[in-house]
């Protein structure tokens, strides 16, 4: 059995939560072994289980994001000890990007980042099938392990240290239930900032979008324009005339939501569909307000990247339309 550490920030505990649901069919089969630093016993000294556990693992999953990367525990010690074990031998390290964040130019930065291509888990309109690109490749990370012994008959130094933990655990901690979660409280600054940062992400969506959109269609122009931090205007052209327009707001609705508007007019303050920001007993998630607003999961949670794509399924439509002759 492979032993497995989870390093990362305590703001990103309820992904790494989601993530290690995703792990339990490993678990199930006897094929990981998973800790992080909430196994720690009252009475244990923090510091000495969290270093064991960097020093002897087999597979550490760097969760990557902002806070990770601003953590000086996360980055100096945690991720430095990772990276010196990779680079010997002595352990796989993977880097799980939870959030976009300068991540590339980090010591591990080479390595290849996981959901596919590194692309963010929380961009992901379905955050499941992130997750599920992790776990596979934890399955694969796995298999390349050494086995237990080498030609010579002797034990792998990975993996004699890998058992010293567990044999401990086994001996000295008590039985107890996996069924520890909470309800988490969202504060109302957490919406606001998880609000503004999903508008922003909106922003370079379409910025991004329309740009490709104009390689890819002969035709096509198309422009963006950023009226200031709380608002923006894209349209489209076909061979000069207008086919698709909206402005996009933070905060037009009550107040609070981002709301998309068919019109760039500046003086119309009216809207076609908002999202607002909610939350569930574990993360916050943005969610439409109108009637066909479900995801493909059916529950309506939507990534940043759920709903832009959202916003741009509704900006692109007119130039989708079949043509007429």
């Amino acid at each position: 059995m492979a032993s497995l550490f989870f390093s990362y920030c305590h703001a990103d505990e309820a992904l790494r939560d989601q993530l290690e649901k995703h792990l339990a069919v490993l678990k199930h089969q006897g094929i990981i072994n998973a800790w992080h630093d909430r196994r720690i016993g009252a009475g244990q000294e923090i510091d000495h289980q969290i270093d064991r556990h960097i020093e002897t693992d087999d597979i550490i999953l760097l969760l990557v994001s902002a806070d990770f990367l601003a953590s000086n525990y996360c980055y100096n010690i945690e991720m430095k000890r990772a990276m010196q074990r990779h680079e010997a031998g002595e352990a796989i390290v993977i880097p799980v990007i939870l959030r976009p964040c300068d991540w590339h130019e980090a010591p591990f930065g080479k390595l290849l980042g996981v959901p596919t291509d590194g692309k963010p888990i929380m961009t992901w309109p379905n955050i499941d099938s992130a997750f599920l690109e992790v776990a596979k490749a934890v399955r694969e990370a796995t298999k390349r392990l050494p086995q237990s012994r080498d030609k010579a008959g002797v034990k792998s130094p990975m993996l004699m240290a890998a058992a010293w933990p567990s044999a401990q655990t086994a001996a000295s901690s008590l039985p107890r239930s996996s069924n520890l979660r909470v309800t988490k409280r969202f504060t109302d600054q957490d919406k606001d900032r998880f609000l503004h940062d999903g508008f922003d992400f909106v922003a370079k969506f379409f910025e991004g979008s329309l740009e490709e959109l104009q390689k890819r269609n002969p035709g096509i122009t198309g422009t963006f324009r950023r009226i200031d931090a709380n608002q923006f205007t894209a349209v489209a052209y076909r061979d000069g005339k207008t086919v698709c327009q909206c402005k996009i707001t933070l905060g037009a609705y009550l107040g609070n939501g981002i709301a998309y508007s068919c019109s760039t007019e500046s003086y119309n303050n009216s809207f076609n569909e908002n999202m607002m920001v909610e939350a569930d007993e574990q993360s916050l998630y943005l969610k439409c307000l109108g009637m066909s607003s479900r995801d493909q999961n059916g529950n309506g949670k939507l990534s940043f990247e759920g709903g832009a794509e959202r916003y741009w399924a509704m900006f692109i439509e007119p130039l989708q339309r079949p043509a007429r002759y």
